[in-house]
C-alpha cells in the first residue's frame, strides 16, 4: 500500500451535506465543510476528514449522531459548548466515540475538528441551528445616557 499524503492548505473545503444531511446549510451557507483527508472504506478501513463548523451569530449547531464505527476526534479550533454558547471543551480536547455509542455535540462558535472513523462515518440522526439559551441571572451592559441622567438626579437629591 502506498502512503497518503494531502496538502491541507491547497485543499478547498467541501460541502458537508453529503455525511451530514441537509441541516448543514442555512439560508444558503454551508455551516458544515469537510476537508475529506482519506477514504479507504472500499478496502476495509475508514474515512478521516477536517471538519469544520460555523454557526451563525445567536446559534449552536447541534448534532445529534450514533457512532457506526470507533469515531476520534480531535478539536483543533473551537470546541463543544453548553446551550448558553460557554465553552464545555476547548480546542486540543480528544473525545472517543465507540461504535454503537448515541452521541451529541452542541458548537457555538468556529470550530475545526480531525474526525477519524475506523469504517463508516457516525448515522448522522439530525443537524439543527438552535437558539442560544440566556442563563438567567443579572445582566450587565454599559450605562445609557438616561441612565446616567438617573443617577446625577439621585445623587443631586440624597445630597441635600
Amino acid at each position: 500500500m502506498v502512503s497518503t499524503h494531502v496538502d491541507i492548505e491547497n485543499t478547498e473545503w467541501t460541502a458537508g451535506v453529503p455525511f451530514y444531511g441537509s441541516g448543514a446549510v442555512h439560508q444558503g451557507k454551508d455551516i458544515v465543510q469537510l476537508k475529506i483527508l482519506s477514504d479507504r472504506r472500499s478496502e476495509g478501513g475508514g474515512i478521516a476528514w477536517l471538519a469544520k463548523f460555523s454557526p451563525p451569530p445567536g446559534k449552536l449547531i447541534k448534532i445529534v449522531a450514533t457512532a457506526l464505527s470507533d469515531e476520534h476526534v480531535f478539536n483543533l479550533t473551537g470546541g463543544r459548548a453548553t446551550k448558553s454558547g460557554q465553552p464545555a471543551r476547548a480546542s486540543g480536547g480528544y473525545t472517543l466515540n465507540p461504535k454503537g455509542q448515541p452521541h451529541s455535540a452542541l458548537i457555538a462558535t468556529e470550530t475545526v475538528s480531525l474526525v477519524i472513523y475506523r469504517g463508516e462515518p457516525d448515522e448522522i440522526v439530525s443537524v439543527e441551528l438552535v437558539d442560544v439559551e440566556h442563563e438567567p441571572g443579572i445582566r450587565i451592559r454599559s450605562a445609557t445616557r438616561h441612565d446616567l441622567d438617573n443617577l446625577w438626579d439621585f445623587l443631586a437629591v440624597a445630597a441635600v
